[in-house]
């Protein structure tokens, strides 16, 4: 099912070290190798074996008003109870940014285009190697740290104002509901105003690396999102297209 192959000469305890994960696997044997695998690379890990318990987590966290405990969630998709897509789905509606990173053998274009769409950040098909696994949770985290450091609390472009922290939108004073390709569609924008990204460009930053898909759907989703940004969608002020390279803000 997975090779477990060594991973002491990648070990970066700094880069791990106070981390919490969270695995979502229904398979005792795949959760309890994953528990140690990450455990020896400094990682605090709880466990979830279906979805439901996991949902409990996030529920918890939300009722004690304490912040979601979980710096990475390792995500199977055939789940009891709550299967992994829709806890995905659930994740990114509430605004959750947490990194997640989906474990499943559902390995075809399909199944890791759809779980991308939802809001997972990576997609890892089985059978897999730790090796890779550990090395694209770390990935993962440095990611998020990095983003966390540079994100200011507020982006603001004439009447949009984006909080990246808190996954909210406020256009004309009034807030608005984006998917997650949406938001980061249009953090990407407000974070390089004018910059004009070709289609390729946007579908590396926002879909990442691995998209398997067709361009059009850059088109698609700043159509959407047009429609929430502009008074007239068909002559937008916000979301420029600029005829034969992309598209820019402004």
């Amino acid at each position: 099912m997975f090779s477990l192959e060594a991973t002491k000469n990648l070990s970066r305890p700094e880069l791990s070290q106070g981390n919490q994960v969270l695995v979502v696997e229904d398979e005792d044997l795949i959760r309890e190798m994953l528990v140690l695998a990450l455990e020896e690379e400094g990682y605090d890990v709880k466990t979830a074996a279906d979805g439901q318990t996991a949902l409990n987590y996030f529920y918890d966290a939300q009722n004690g008003q304490g912040e979601f405990p979980f710096d990475l969630i390792i995500l199977d998709l055939m789940l009891p109870q709550v299967n992994g897509l829709d806890l995905c789905r659930l994740l990114r509606h509430q605004g959750n940014p947490v990194p997640i990173l989906i474990l499943s053998a559902k390995g075809s274009e399909t199944d890791r285009v759809l779980g991308l769409e939802v809001g997972a950040d990576d997609y890892l098909t089985k059978p897999f190697s730790m090796r890779e696994l550990v090395a694209r949770c770390r990935a993962l985290l440095r990611r998020q740290r990095l983003n966390g450091l540079s994100q200011p609390p507020v982006l603001e472009f004439g009447q949009i104002n984006l909080y990246p922290q808190e996954c909210r939108a406020i256009v004309r004073g009034q807030e608005v509901n984006l998917s997650p390709k949406e938001f980061r569609l249009l953090e990407l924008f407000m974070s390089y105003p004018r910059r004009v990204w070709s289609r390729d460009q946007l579908l590396d930053r926002v879909w990442g690396p691995d998209f398997v898909g067709d361009s059009k759907t850059v088109d698609v989703h700043i159509r959407w999102l047009r429609e929430k940004l502009e008074v007239d969608p068909s002559q937008p002020e916000y979301i420029i297209t600029v005829r034969g390279f992309g598209y820019r803000l402004g």
